[in-house]
């Protein structure tokens, strides 16, 4: 439900039936200019929240919320992304999750295409048009998925965000050039696989840390 291409996509998607994912509880309209498509949303699709009702919206939150929607979706079209992106992330938890990826490219003189031209780079399908998205579902035949810390993610409260803020420091400490899987992460620093994945995706965010295929990480300098 955010602004630009998801209210267009959710506004297309209307008469045939639309779901938004939200970073709060199912009652924290963000953003606010958008309450009108989120009460025809509510009314004619579906509104999902992992966060409990009266929660409002965090920044840290979006990031986890993307988890569900990768998981909620047979395909992810990226439009547009810089490279440090929640976007981006988007995309990474949709090929952990057996989903397809597509990624619209763009001028490589425009800030807003490098992460989707990195996405290519990295052997997303080209998008250029709704006939990419009907041959990449092609192929789909199950939404059967594994099971595993990345759909047993944390929800809003508060032990646990603070568990996440310790976990943040002790593994920005033990990030590296060389990548190392997240599970070793949680290891070393003592901490749940769903927290130092959250850990993770912060700072990613922030620049401190890339998030690598194969549930592999490393420092945001490598």
């Amino acid at each position: 439900m955010a602004r630009g291409i998801d209210g267009a996509a959710h506004e297309g998607a209307m008469p045939t039936g639309t779901a938004a994912v939200l970073g709060g509880g199912v009652d924290d309209v963000y953003p606010p200019e958008h309450g009108e498509l989120y009460a025809r949303i509510a009314e004619h699709g579906c509104v999902v929240s992992e966060s409990p009702v009266g929660h409002r919206a965090q920044a840290r939150d979006f990031p986890r919320r993307n988890r569900l929607i990768s998981g909620l979706s047979r395909a992810v079209v990226v439009v547009e992304a810089e490279l440090r992106s929640g976007s981006l992330i988007t995309a990474r938890l949709a090929a952990e999750q057996g989903r397809e990826v597509l990624a619209v490219p763009g001028s490589p003189l425009d800030p807003r295409a490098r992460g989707t031209n990195d996405l290519i780079r990295q052997g997303a399908a080209v998008c250029e048009g709704p006939d990419d998205v009907l041959r990449a579902l092609s192929g789909v035949r199950t939404l059967a998925e594994r099971q595993g810390e990345l759909f047993d993610g944390p929800s809003a409260d508060p032990a646990l965000d603070q568990a996440v803020e310790s976990a943040r420091r002790r593994i920005a400490e033990l990030l590296s050039p060389t990548p190392t899987s997240r599970d070793e992460l949680a290891r070393l620093a003592g901490v749940p696989p769903p927290v130092a994945f959250a850990a993770l995706v912060e700072l990613s965010l922030a620049g401190r840390a890339r998030l690598l295929p194969g549930g592999l990480a490393c420092s945001g300098e490598g």
